[in-house]
């Protein structure tokens, strides 16, 4: 059964400040949050919120897990507002039929394979270099995953993505011109989604390590059920690349128009 957790920690603590800081240090913790050891399961996560005062993370496990030691460490124990909410993850995943819309955020490492990048990093440059020295495979390489880097790629990025994932993003409505405004052409609808944020991730894994840097993209807009299956399959095992570091994990919400009335 799959649970959705939120925790808030106090990026104001040294020991949260710590994890926020480092994607590799924050899975190994979250890890230390399922009972069954080494865990084989898989698990997501998502910095959902970032400011000097409070930070909350979303985590989709597939066992109940146990977020006392982060709250301990890097929240605020005891406090009102401090303690770790836990959800059931399966009504949400009963109600995704063909069809229906969503909500949707998605924090994302948007990548596309290529067999030569044009500024390779110094790894890269490595293994180009294995591969021109080896005289069974003489100029042939493993595909180097790189980031898509404007706006419009990490848009189309994600539309890929969708087709793959058992649902579509419909055109988000068009205004009408100002009046006294003519328009010469009708305008192309746009698709349902923003681009609310973008980052560059860059820590090392070890102290003395090689330093890692991951281009990420955070999506947010309205989605249309294609295929439940797979959708289903998307949020439980997420989107892209980069799981391990905070990426790929997919949310829905109700729409506006769907929330209840109190």
């Amino acid at each position: 059964m799959p649970y959705l957790s939120k925790i808030a920690l106090n990026p104001r603590r040294r020991s949260g400040l710590a994890l926020l800081s480092n994607p590799h240090r924050m899975h190994a913790t979250i890890l230390s949050g399922l009972a069954v050891q080494p865990v084989t399961e898989r698990l997501l996560w998502r910095l959902e919120a970032n400011t000097a005062h409070r930070a909350e993370i979303l985590v989709l496990t597939q066992s109940r897990p146990s977020w006392e030691h982060l709250v301990e460490q890097a929240g605020w124990p005891d406090a009102d507002g401090g303690e770790a909410l836990i959800a059931d993850y399966t009504p949400l995943l009963q109600r995704i039929v063909v069809g229906r819309e969503f909500a949707f955020r998605l924090t994302a490492n948007p990548v596309q394979s290529v067999q030569r990048p044009v500024k390779p990093s110094d790894e890269q440059t490595a293994r180009l270099k294995a591969g021109a020295d080896n005289p069974d495979t003489p100029g042939r390489y493993r595909g180097f995953r790189v980031a898509h880097r404007t706006a419009a790629q990490q848009i189309g990025w994600l539309l890929k993505q969708a087709q793959r994932n058992g649902f579509t993003i419909p055109a988000a409505p068009t205004a009408e011109p100002a009046p006294g405004i003519t328009l010469d052409v009708p305008l192309d609808p746009a698709p349902a989604v923003s681009l609310i944020s973008r980052d560059l991730l860059r820590f090392n894994k070890r102290p003395n390590g090689p330093r890692l840097t991951i281009s990420t993209a955070t999506f947010q807009g309205r989605l249309r059920v294609a295929d439940s299956d797979a959708l289903r399959n998307a949020l439980l095992g997420g989107i892209g690349p980069a799981k391990g570091y905070g990426q790929g994990l997919l949310t829905l919400a109700p729409l506006p128009a769907e929330e209840p009335r109190g």
